[in-house]
């Protein structure tokens, strides 16, 4: 039988969960740059409370079982350590989020071996030791730098199986850093994961079509009940694009720049999650460490806020 946790979750620290995702994917050279502290700063004038450092790794393809992340183009620690201390430096909170991407362009969700070890195939337990000595090494430099929230995964559907691995890994972060620590799971399997009491605070990406909020929202529900821990949707938003409040997850959805279409989404989801005593917080997708100028932002169609109607509707939920 898995195995299940019997230690009260560490707490969420108190205050509102106001967050934007900053810096992905985090390449090599970008985050030490004048401007990504320009950037940085400019996202902080929306008023949030929190900022997600999100960063990618790179494994050549979703069968592979070494991941690059001592090397070029992933980020060295001395660029995390300076995001971190800027953001310090705004007044905002940090969540440390450490992520996998395929170097092939497959998305990670799609990460998997066989259920049962074949001679000479790529295996889950080579995939987590990489994996997990990735992921430790972050772990142990959120808690040198004193990080507020530590997230230990992103959307890796095929690995969501794997409980007691994921619950082996949760214990061996716990053991070098001491605040709470999330996983972030994929839109619709919030109620799919078996082992949200490995972790402390329950997290998805909540990229649903425009008019279903109140219908996930009461899916999820059950979820956090069951489980008592906070909730957070850690990644959500909308590309400034035709077509996009129903498909918001689609960043390849072909559409015309559309700030009207993001801003819209934006308030509803907002209202809707922030409106929800359940929900403790959400961060949105997200702001790069190098912006677009801002006489451009009405012909930039992704999910960048920047100079857009969006950003107006953001600042107004979260001041």
């Amino acid at each position: 039988m898995p195995t299940t946790t019997t230690t009260l979750p560490r707490p969420l620290p108190p205050g509102p969960f106001h967050a934007i995702t900053w810096g992905w994917t985090g390449t090599r050279g970008t985050w030490t740059t004048p401007d990504a502290q320009d950037s940085m700063a400019a996202m902080a004038e929306l008023g949030p409370t929190w900022v997600v450092l999100a960063y990618a790794a790179l494994q050549d393809t979703a069968q592979s079982t070494e991941i690059h992340w001592r090397e070029a183009p992933a980020l060295a620690d001395e660029e995390i350590r300076a995001a971190v201390t800027q953001a310090r430096t705004l007044g905002l909170r940090v969540c440390l989020k450490p992520t996998v991407n395929c170097a092939d362009g497959t998305w990670r969700a799609h990460i998997g071996f066989f259920a049962e070890d074949v001679p000479g195939e790529p295996t889950w337990d080579a995939w987590f030791d990489a994996y997990a000595e990735y992921v430790l090494h972050h772990a142990a430099l959120a808690e040198e730098l004193g990080v507020d929230l530590f997230c230990i995964g992103c959307e890796m559907v095929r690995a969501d199986a794997c409980e007691e691995r994921w619950r082996r890994l949760a214990a061996e972060v716990r053991a070098v850093y001491r605040g709470p620590i999330t996983y972030n799971c994929d839109k619709y399997q919030e109620d799919r994961l078996r082992w949200w009491d490995a972790v402390d605070v329950i997290s998805s990406s909540g990229y649903y079509p425009t008019g279903t909020w109140t219908e996930h929202l009461a899916r999820i529900a059950p979820v956090v009940a069951r489980h008592d821990r906070p909730f957070l949707f850690i990644e959500a938003g909308c590309p400034s694009r035709t077509g996009s409040p129903h498909r918001p997850n689609d960043w390849s959805l072909v559409g015309a720049p559309d700030q009207e279409a993001q801003a819209a989404y934006l308030d509803e989801m907002l209202t809707a999650a922030l409106g929800t005593p359940w929900v403790d917080g959400v961060a949105l997708w997200d702001w790069p460490a190098h912006l677009y100028p801002a006489h451009e932002a009405a012909q930039n169609d992704d999910y960048c806020m920047y100079g857009k109607t969006g950003a107006e509707v953001v600042a107004r939920h979260f001041r």
